[in-house]
């Protein structure tokens, strides 16, 4: 299969100098390395003592087989029998939805004394990079210069699903997915093996898993042991299966070594992860529509829903459980946000994008032939950022009520279904398409698990609240006569709560197979409402297809005269695909007269701990053991104590969560989950002064599976002991 190969040289993104568009030698830290570039590393000069075929090799095994994907997460296998080990954190939704009054392991922690024990993770599946390709021709080939914006959207989005259609049917047991590298310019077919059985193995207490809360999250010092252990499982011929009781470990083609040593202080280290999004690359319109717009009212919608759900878990541990792993997902977003805001506001970056914007335009300029080809660019682009600031109240508003409540998210899917089940199968949309109908009725039926109908009322009730305030453009007239006054809200709320067939499973099922005439017979009010809404959403589906045909159209075009300019290609943006980055374990200073150190100790975990549930009532068993000084094996000389959390400069972002941090041999020294509160800027902006990552100490990993967790076959499994 054609290797996929993109130019790898990066600018700058510390954005703190007066010069535009920095070179940065390729041995520079910041940087999300796609795999294909690996082989043109200096690996040596680095600091890694392994070659780029031990790093990676298309041909053969490497340690990139030892690397998945975790749901939004990282992982990495640490023995020959399926282990994975990442963060409590990416692990802490199947640990709620196992959990219940009875065997609350978010609280306690779950422990399998052997495989016997082990229990589903359910919602969690593991994903293995096997191969990729180059398909960027095949992709644009699909569009031409007389298409619309939206039909150039649509064009290249059809063509990339039939490109993965047709990898799944030629690799049975695959997952394909075809993922943009550079808008307009690069696209490539990852193929995936897939893992449907992933059991947990050892979760730590919450008090261990998540210590600090949500006080220390986002922060440094850090002293939480954000680790989690899971295995993954297949069926006896080895293809991947569903739960059985007859499913074997997986035996994966390579694990990582797992070093009770550790690492110190200005060590080399590297990552090999799935990162999320970053937007390093976009124009100041794009940073400009964030910071003034779309950071801020998702950070407070958030923060809204957390309130409620905090008050009414409160009330009755049964509903807290439920409520958990959404709270912490949700909360998590609201701190990372805040942080990017601060960020954003302290670097003025959108000052310093348009001060770099106006040096490229009186570069283009200055040639004729330039100017013809990109003249307008940038105008072009902005202008997409600006349209969607002038729309965002009533564009921010949708994307809430459309995610949302559960109940008119049902209705929703339900009326649909009764449209799209009119049309031939092969015009249907994915989820409604024969092969997969059945995943959306158990999506649909996976819904009322988690479902709190006190929490959706009061959800439902402040959406209608914030579309009453909805003036001029914004307004969306369906809901004039729902929203006249709190007391229209309120008989609303009481009519769809107490009659309506969507609060009940089975009923709610049955629904979707009806068709159109025998559903809008129901009279429900909230398949109305998704009737009514449904316009809606598909006039603001367009309006965000025409502004992706114009960035796929325009974006490429700026990436290529932003080359030219800087003489330099660029890293694509993170794109939750594999990369590598590298550094060294490092200290910083947030401000002045203030430095942090690199690495903190269990010596720590007891000066924070207070008592006070659920985040710093540390174990008795962890408390005794440190005061006892049993530190065993995995004491540091340097520190005369086990160290816990580590610091180091490589470059992350979301997806990050869980990616093995790895000594100069490719060792496992630590698992990453964080970074600091100055760091939540790496989105958009990465700098050696503030750019740190956290992780979880091997040595503290170690350390607690043994002397607190008492969990010594793991140890062993790992060739640790």
């Amino acid at each position: 299969m054609k290797r996929f190969l993109l130019r790898s040289f990066v600018i700058s993104a510390a954005l703190c100098s007066a010069v535009l568009f920095v070179r940065m030698d390729v041995s520079a830290d910041e940087g999300m390395y796609p795999i294909s570039e690996i082989h043109k590393l200096n690996l040596k000069k680095l600091g890694f003592k392994i070659d780029s075929k031990t790093l990676y090799n298309p041909d053969g095994i490497s340690l990139i087989d030892a690397i998945v994907r975790v749901g939004g997460c990282t992982g990495s296998f640490v023995s020959g029998e399926g282990l994975v080990i990442t963060n409590h954190h990416c692990a802490f939704g199947a640990v709620s939805a196992a959990s219940s009054v009875d065997h609350d392991y978010i609280t306690d922690g779950f422990l399998a004394k052997d495989r016997s024990q082990e229990i589903p993770a359910r919602g969690m599946a593991i994903r293995i990079t096997e191969s990729y390709r180059d398909v960027s021709r095949e992709v644009l080939s699909a569009v031409n210069d007389g298409m619309s914006p939206s039909e150039r959207e649509k064009a290249i989005q059809e063509k990339m699903k039939e490109i993965a259609v047709a990898a799944e049917k030629a690799n049975p047991d695959k997952q394909a997915d075809v993922s943009e590298m550079f808008a307009g310019r690069n696209y490539v077919l990852f193929l995936y093996a897939q893992i449907k059985d992933v059991r947990l193995v050892y979760v730590p207490p919450r008090s261990i898993g998540e210590f600090g809360g949500e006080d220390d999250n986002w922060v440094w010092p850090r002293h939480t042991g954000d680790f989690s252990f899971v295995r993954a499982y297949v069926a006896p011929d080895g293809s991947p299966a569903e739960y059985s009781k007859d499913n074997v470990p997986y035996k994966p083609r390579k694990f990582l070594k797992v070093n009770p040593d550790g690492v110190n202080d200005g060590d080399f280290v590297f990552i090999l992860g799935y990162p999320g999004r970053t937007f390093r690359h976009q124009p100041s319109g794009f940073i400009r529509y964030d910071e003034e717009v779309r950071l801020k009212y998702v950070a407070d919608f958030f923060e809204w829903q957390i309130r409620q759900m905090e008050q009414l878990g409160k009330e009755d541990r049964a509903v807290g459980l439920k409520f958990e792993s959404r709270i912490k997902g949700l909360a998590n977003v609201m701190k990372n946000y805040r942080g990017k805001l601060k960020g954003l506001t302290r670097l003025h970056l959108v000052d310093l994008k348009l001060k770099e914007e106006q040096a490229l335009q009186k570069f283009i300029e200055a040639d004729a032939g330039r100017s013809a080809t990109y003249g307008n660019v940038l105008s072009e682009l902005n202008g997409v950022y600006d349209d969607m600031i002038t729309h965002a109240d009533r564009e921010l508003y949708l994307s809430m009520l459309g995610s949302s409540p559960t109940l008119l998210s049902r209705a929703s899917t339900i009326y649909r279904a009764a449209l799209e089940r009119e049309k031939p199968d092969s015009s249907r949309a994915s989820a409604y398409t024969d092969k997969n109908f059945d995943r959306t009725k158990k999506n649909i039926a996976r819904s009322f698990e988690n479902y709190v109908e006190p929490m959706d009322r009061a959800l439902l009730t402040e959406l209608l609240r914030r579309a009453s305030l909805l003036q001029g453009s914004a307004r969306l007239p369906m809901f004039d006569s729902l929203v006249e006054t709190p007391k229209t809200i309120a008989a609303f709320i009481q009519n769809v709560y107490s009659s309506s067939p969507l609060r009940d499973g089975a009923e709610a099922i049955a629904l979707l197979d009806l068709p159109m005439d025998q559903l809008l017979a129901k009279q429900d009010p909230l398949i109305a409402l998704a009737a009514s809404l449904k316009p809606v959403f598909d006039e603001l589906d367009e309006t965000r297809q025409q502004r992706n045909g114009l960035i796929n159209k325009y974006y490429p075009l700026y990436v290529d005269v932003k080359e030219q300019f800087q003489k330099a290609d660029f890293i694509p943006d993170a794109n939750r695909t594999l990369r590598l980055t590298f550094g060294h374990i490092k200290g910083y200073s947030p401000a002045d007269a203030i430095y942090m150190s690199p690495q903190t100790t269990l010596t720590g975990v007891l000066q924070k701990t207070t008592g006070e549930p659920p985040y710093y009532n540390t174990p008795r068993k962890l408390i005794d053991q440190a005061r006892a000084k049993n530190y065993g094996r995995y004491k540091n000389k340097k520190l005369n104590d086990v160290p816990v959390g580590l610091l180091y400069n490589t470059d992350t972002t979301g997806g990050n969560s869980g990616s093995p941090l790895m000594n100069a041999r490719g060792e496992l020294v630590g698992v990453n989950f964080d970074r600091a509160y100055e760091a939540t800027i790496n989105d958009y902006a990465w700098s050696d002064s503030y750019s740190r990552s956290i992780a979880v100490d091997i040595r503290y990993v170690l350390w607690v599976t043994k002397y607190v967790g008492g969990v010594d076959y793991l140890l062993k499994e790992m060739h640790v002991e």
